[in-house]
């Protein structure tokens, strides 16, 4: 099992973390423009403007912060009291999907 690059206590209750090698896979191959972003995703974690629950998934759920003019979103997966990132992005608008907490 690859180690923990970083794990952070979520506005929602929960620990949301990712590995070295996941990150270095997101980074690479799903969103480039994420490279060196990591302290966003953390603050985007810990302080979003909105969480919402995937429409196709009841176990997945969308953080968002304001990020110079955008969003950063944070694709993340809760399973038994914790999660993990599935992906992270900037993106123009807020998604669809029921509002979970809003700022």
């Amino acid at each position: 099992m690859d180690d923990v690059y970083f794990e952070v206590m979520s506005a929602s209750g929960k620990k949301i973390r990712t590995t070295r090698k996941y990150w270095e896979f997101i980074i690479a191959i799903k969103h480039p423009s994420m490279t060196g972003k990591e302290d966003v995703v953390k603050i985007t974690l810990k302080d979003p403007v909105e969480i919402r629950k995937s429409k196709h998934d009841e176990k997945t759920y969308l953080y968002y912060r304001k990020h110079n003019g955008y969003f950063c979103c944070v694709v993340c997966k809760h399973e038994n009291g914790k999660g993990y990132i599935i992906t992270a992005y900037i993106t123009d608008k807020i998604k669809e999907g029921g509002i979970i907490w809003k700022k």
